[in-house]
């Protein structure tokens, strides 16, 4: 989540907001989010997972498993990313450069 909050200016300067759902308690969440400079919500859960698609890893006492979504200015997905383990997350920057391109192609027409 540190890569997003270091490409913060560049998502803004994008139109891009950053929100991120966590399954820790909300003293955990509120303790990580600290040295964020975007939203973390906390207590997600298995269903919330589930509606998603997300897998449920039942290692380290259950948490959902990376799941990031771009999601377009009409409310569409446009891009997502699933992991079926605690590694694969989208690269921030990788993030800022897709916008980019699909801002710039769809100026082209």
């Amino acid at each position: 989540m540190a890569g997003f909050a270091s490409e913060k200016e560049a998502l803004d300067a994008l139109g891009a907001k950053v929100i991120a759902i966590s399954t820790d308690s909300e003293e955990d969440a509120t303790t990580v989010a600290a040295d964020l400079n975007f939203p973390v919500a906390y207590g997600g859960t298995r269903e919330l997972g589930e509606t998603v698609g997300a897998w449920w890893g039942e290692n380290h006492g259950g948490c959902i498993q990376p799941s990031e979504f771009i999601v377009n200015a009409d409310g569409k997905v446009g891009s997502s990313t699933y992991s079926s383990a605690p590694i694969g997350r989208v690269d921030a920057a990788d993030v800022v450069k897709l916008i980019a391109f699909r801002e710039k192609q769809a100026q082209k027409g």
